[in-house]
């Protein structure tokens, strides 16, 4: 029994090590999302950190209008990061785990 609980336990840090892997090799993958209308662009990497703001200059004068963009352009930017962030970091992790028998942590 404790041979398989040292496998298991070599197992999930070699899977940890990937993991961390991973999210540093997020900070590389940049996601742009643009406002509808091109006057914003946000640009941000997988891990979620903002990288740059665009703002078109006819935004400058209209200091509620501009929240507004900036709101909604950088909303679809975090969701588009964050599902890019959790389907890789998920796959590393489901790769990794050792089989428990009961224990399904990645049911979809």
């Amino acid at each position: 029994m404790f041979g398989d609980l040292m496998g298991m336990m070599g197992k999930l840090k070699e899977t940890q090590k990937k993991v961390e892997a991973t999210k540093a090799r997020l900070d590389t993958v940049l996601i742009d999302e643009k406002s509808n209308d091109n006057l914003v662009l946000v640009t941000l990497n997988a891990n979620k950190v903002i990288k740059g703001i665009t703002i078109d200059d006819s935004l400058l004068e209209d200091k509620e209008q501009l929240e507004d963009y900036l709101i909604l352009t950088l909303n679809k930017a975090i969701a588009k990061a964050t599902t890019i962030h959790d389907t890789e970091v998920a796959a590393v992790a489901k790769d990794g785990m050792p089989n428990i028998p009961g224990l399904d942590l990645f049911k979809q």
